[in-house]
């Protein structure tokens, strides 16, 4: 099973998460907004063919089972993992949505079957960690076919992935990594976002990374690169603030500053996570971690 390296515990009704979609700070925050949307992104024929020729249709769950939310859906969630399936199964604590990795239910067996059952009690969001949004090449189309099979069958009100790259040719790791963020790099992750959002046939969201280094060439500060990505491309955004704060210690800038030049109209999930600190040839450096409650 692919777990994404370490990030915050929050409990919520005796379960332990990571992501808890931030309520009141929406309420407080955010002006109802009249956004146009675009119409569904056209799947290309050859590819829709060739996915028809490759994947075994499976039956959809019952569609009357824990209905689509509505829209604006503000209710806090939880993310799913493998030791809390039977909790989540017998105790079914009242959360407004689960989430799950998608790449850990690409096979069949076992999770794929506690998935089903859970997504019978709970909307569902998929949030992927190994599109490789940023990398210097298309993305994977077998990996695009395996996850488009999930949204089919088991139709996720919200479907995300990061603004990193994690793969390189036949190389793929098991981590997040960095972009810098120039004119060159931001067009290659849009032109990947836009391939995703084609092959899906919806928008996706993207999240802020969580980052232990910069880079000297960089020509713009990151939130003007994700505004940027979400102009260009009309997907959403997840807007992490446990890492804004992570990275606004590790490289010297004011968070508030950054929440403030974030767009907020595309942003449809922040996720509360925490850090640990950790010693480093300069001081203090903090690193995401799933070890601590999130800070109030």
């Amino acid at each position: 099973v692919w777990e994404r390296p370490p990030l915050t515990v929050i409990r919520t009704n005796g379960l332990p998460c990571r992501q808890v979609f931030a309520k009141s700070w929406l309420a407080d925050h955010l002006q109802p907004v009249k956004v146009t949307q675009k119409p569904p992104a056209t799947v290309n024929p050859a590819v829709k063919a060739k996915t028809a020729d490759t994947v075994t249709p499976t039956p959809l769950i019952n569609k009357i089972s824990a209905p689509l939310p509505t829209t604006p859906f503000r209710a806090a969630g939880i993310g799913l993992r493998a030791k809390h399936y039977e909790d989540i199964l017998t105790q079914k604590p009242a959360t407004g949505w689960i989430e799950v990795h998608p790449e850990n239910y690409f096979g069949g067996g076992t999770h794929r079957h506690y998935l089903e059952k859970a997504r019978a009690l709970y909307p569902l969001s998929l949030h992927g960690v190994g599109l490789s949004l940023g990398s210097d090449q298309p993305v994977d189309e077998e990996h695009m076919r395996h996850f488009k099979e999930l949204i089919d069958r088991f139709e996720p009100f919200q479907v995300s992935d990061h603004i990193s790259w994690s793969a390189s040719g036949n190389a793929h790791l098991n981590d997040l990594l960095p972009l810098p963020y120039t004119g060159e790099t931001l067009q290659r992750l849009c032109d990947n976002i836009d391939r995703v959002q084609h092959y899906f046939g919806r928008e996706i969201l993207v999240e802020n990374p969580s980052t232990y280094l910069s880079f000297t060439i960089n020509e713009m500060t990151e939130y003007d690169f994700i505004n940027e990505i979400a102009r260009r491309t009309g997907c959403f955004v997840l807007l992490d603030v446990n890492n804004v704060y992570v990275q606004s210690v590790n490289h010297g800038f004011d968070p508030y500053d950054y929440i403030a030049r974030i767009d907020l109209r595309p942003v449809k999930e922040i996720p509360l996570a925490a850090h640990t600190e950790l010693p480093s040839d300069d001081g203090i450096i903090l690193v995401d971690t799933p070890n601590r409650p999130a800070a109030a």
